[in-house]
């Protein structure tokens, strides 16, 4: 099993379209370069912000495909494989190719709203059937259920190929708990942009991000300034942020960042639906934060 230790900036990828609502590869070769030059630490691709639920099974085999051959190793590439039926999830990481991805990211299933012990259950299931390393991802606001910090601990005491948490709960105390308690190998990332700093701060290692998508540079340099310590310097990047990313969520994710990225030229301004674009007086507040952050 690959040896994969995840650290400072993720980006999770977004997926551009045409305005007939098909996958637009020119627009996603160009994102991809766009991320790699800024120096992104590595990619999580078919995540929350690729609108996978609305990717058919080839668009999505298509897509990783092409983000490997695109990437060719420069950085981990990170896989999300998830949902709310353990044994079809099970054989489908048993099955599928995973040639260039490093990794699983996989959501606690939604809608079910299993309790701790099918949290457990279901996490320790796939730990098995995974060839690859397995990230948690805990995003209770998307799937009506909160993996607490103690069934997070209980997750990666036993499984040994579970080698982090992508915690997107909005609750540092949580956080702290599972890095406090966290076993050797084991990691903390933080899945809200906004929480990135406290959670480094903690002792998290890093953050798969949205707004990353527009701003690699950027925010990875406010990434690796905490991580190395230098607070002024990652509270005055992070300070430059605060309003845009209010604004990359306030109308739904992607639909923010795809605002961004259509306005910095990366991308056509299409979500598939039930998404739709950012209301017309959100795009133009992205526009004027966009205008000062990039002065």
């Amino acid at each position: 099993m690959p040896n994969v230790k995840l650290k400072g900036l993720g980006v999770a990828l977004a997926t551009p379209f045409h305005a007939d609502y098909s996958v637009d590869y020119n627009a996603l070769h160009k994102l991809l370069d766009y991320l790699l030059d800024g120096g992104v630490d590595y990619l999580v691709a078919l995540g929350t912000t690729a609108e996978t639920p609305t990717l058919s099974e080839r668009e999505q085999s298509d897509i990783i495909r092409f983000v490997t051959d695109t990437v060719r190793g420069k950085v981990p590439v990170i896989m999300g494989v998830g949902g709310n039926n353990t044994v079809a999830l099970a054989e489908k990481l048993r099955s599928i190719d995973m040639t260039g991805i490093s990794a699983v990211l996989s959501v606690t299933p939604y809608y079910n709203k299993p309790s701790q012990e099918g949290l457990y259950r279901h996490y320790c299931t796939l730990s098995e059937a995974s060839p690859l390393p397995l990230i948690l991802y805990n995003v209770p606001g998307r799937t009506g259920v909160n993996m607490t910090a103690e069934t997070t601990l209980r997750i990666a005491r036993s499984c040994g190929n579970i080698i982090a948490i992508k915690e997107a709960s909005s609750n540092l105390a949580q956080a702290k708990e599972i890095i406090a308690g966290a076993p050797e190998g084991f990691s903390v990332i933080s899945g809200d942009d906004a929480m990135t700093l406290p959670i480094i701060r903690a002792g998290g290692a890093g953050v798969i991000s949205v707004l990353g998508n527009a701003f690699p540079h950027a925010f990875g340099k406010m990434v690796h300034h905490a991580l190395d310590n230098q607070w002024t310097k990652a509270e005055e990047i992070e300070q430059s942020f605060t309003e845009l990313i209010r604004l990359l969520f306030c109308d739904g994710n992607p639909s923010g960042v795809k605002a961004m990225l259509h306005l910095k030229g990366l991308t056509e301004n299409v979500l598939r639906l039930p998404l739709v674009a950012v209301s017309d007086e959100t795009r133009e507040m992205i526009k004027h934060q966009l205008s000062l952050v990039e002065k």
